[in-house]
C-alpha cells in the first residue's frame, strides 16, 4: 500500500518519470528473472555440498545421551 501511495505522489510531482517507472518495472523484472533463478540454483548446490561435507561428522557424532 505504501508503495502505491509513493507512486501516486511521484505521479503528481513528476508524471513522466512515474509513467516510465510503470512501464519499465515489468521489463526490468523479466530481465532479472533468470539471475534470480540462477541464484536459487547456486544456493541449492552450496547447501548440497555443505550437507555432503558435514555428513561424516553427523554420522560419527551419534545420538545425544539423554
Amino acid at each position: 500500500m505504501l508503495g502505491f501511495l509513493l507512486w501516486l505522489l511521484l505521479l503528481v510531482v513528476c508524471w513522466p518519470l512515474a509513467l516510465a517507472a510503470l512501464i519499465l518495472y515489468p521489463l526490468v523484472w523479466l530481465i532479472l528473472l533468470p539471475f534470480r533463478l540462477l541464484g536459487i540454483a547456486v544456493t541449492g548446490v552450496f547447501e548440497l555440498l555443505k550437507a555432503i561435507i558435514l555428513l561424516p561428522a553427523r554420522v560419527l557424532r551419534g545420538r545425544p545421551v539423554a
